[in-house]
């Protein structure tokens, strides 16, 4: 690819442009590239929500997580395997997570009567009130930030989609 000296910008150079358009940043990406990527979108939403969530309701982006997912579960309440499959969490970090929601008067424990050794969190009122509160200032931002890749977003989603499913943890 060769491209006139008056169509560059004036501080750049002939020499300055890649001849092949897969060099460009971006064009033709290789894994290590994509995954930096994905780790670096990641990483700074969840610190731009987290913070947010801290800062209006007092409550962790994993925290919100927790709250959403078993206000999800039938009969707001769910195992800690289940929250823990559904927010990508180790059981004991799912643990340490529902106590922290326990102390804050959002989530209850309770075993069920047919299976005393599963262990379920449940939405407690005021838990349903704070993830009533907090959900349009999680959506909000989340909206927000993933609008910038504009009509890419379906094609983005099917393909983390299937990578996800691919990497899934078989037990």
């Amino acid at each position: 690819m060769h491209l006139p000296e008056d169509a560059l910008a004036p501080d750049v150079s002939p020499a300055d442009v890649p001849r092949d358009a897969a060099a460009l940043p971006g064009v033709a990406p290789g894994p290590a590239e994509t995954w930096l990527r994905i780790v670096q979108v990641h990483d700074r939403i969840t610190r731009r929500v987290d913070s947010a969530l801290h800062r209006k309701h007092d409550l962790s982006l994993t925290g919100f997580e927790a709250l959403r997912r078993i206000a999800d579960a039938p009969g707001e309440r769910a195992t800690m395997g289940e929250v823990a499959e559904a927010l990508g969490l180790s059981r004991a970090g799912v643990t340490s997570t529902v106590t922290r929601l326990v102390a804050q008067g959002l989530v209850t424990r309770e075993r069920t009567a047919g299976d005393r050794r599963l262990l379920h969190a449940r939405l407690t009122p005021a838990g349903r009130a704070k993830v009533a509160e907090a959900t349009p200032t999680h959506d909000d931002l989340v909206a927000h930030l993933l609008s910038l890749l504009g009509d890419d977003a379906a094609t983005v989603t099917n393909a983390l989609a299937r990578v996800s499913a691919a990497a899934r943890t078989r037990r």
